[in-house]
């Protein structure tokens, strides 16, 4: 027992940071990102010996399962059907050069405001760097979900950036 333990914190835990960063930009709150990981770490840790191949991906889908299961629970407009079948309008990724000009808060809103749906695809390839399949096995979805979610998620950060950051007019009487 005390291997799998000591195997589960060497594999395991040097993921824990990317674990909560999912979960908080899932949940949009501290707290309930703490405590949807405390229970995903639970999972984890009782369905380690499942794990086949990396660990990184493995965990980061055990901790979308949690944040999913926790928003239907506790947020359920949050979780609403979508349409996948939009077109990509192959915008490319605003995300890099939008952080760089643009005030970090108003990124950081702009991401939470997106759909949960959007939002995990976009933290998922851009904050933490994942492949699209690595991505698709992490949200259970193909591969082409995840391209269409990923297009749609960059077109909605670019447009609400783009409303925000568009010079206000004043009305004068």
């Amino acid at each position: 027992m005390n291997g799998d333990r000591a195997r589960f914190e060497q594999t395991v835990l040097p993921h824990l940071d990317a674990a909560y960063n999912l979960a908080r930009w899932l949940t949009r709150n501290d707290h309930d990102a703490d405590d949807v990981l405390q229970e995903a770490m639970l999972r984890a840790y009782r369905h380690f010996a499942g794990l086949r191949g990396e660990a990184r991906p493995w965990l980061l889908a055990v901790v979308r399962n949690a944040c999913w299961s926790w928003l239907q629970a506790n947020r359920p407009a949050d979780v609403e059907p979508l349409d996948d079948g939009i077109a990509d309008d192959s915008l490319p990724g605003p995300e890099a050069a939008l952080a760089r000009t643009l005030d970090r808060r108003l990124l950081n809103e702009a991401i939470a405001a997106l759909p949960v749906q959007f939002r995990e695809v976009l933290v998922l390839r851009e904050l933490e760097d994942l492949s699209y399949r690595d991505i698709a096995r992490v949200a259970g979805i193909p591969i082409g979900t995840v391209m269409s979610r990923l297009a749609r998620a960059r077109r909605l950060l670019a447009e609400s950036l783009s409303v925000a950051a568009a010079p206000r007019l004043r009305v004068h009487k």
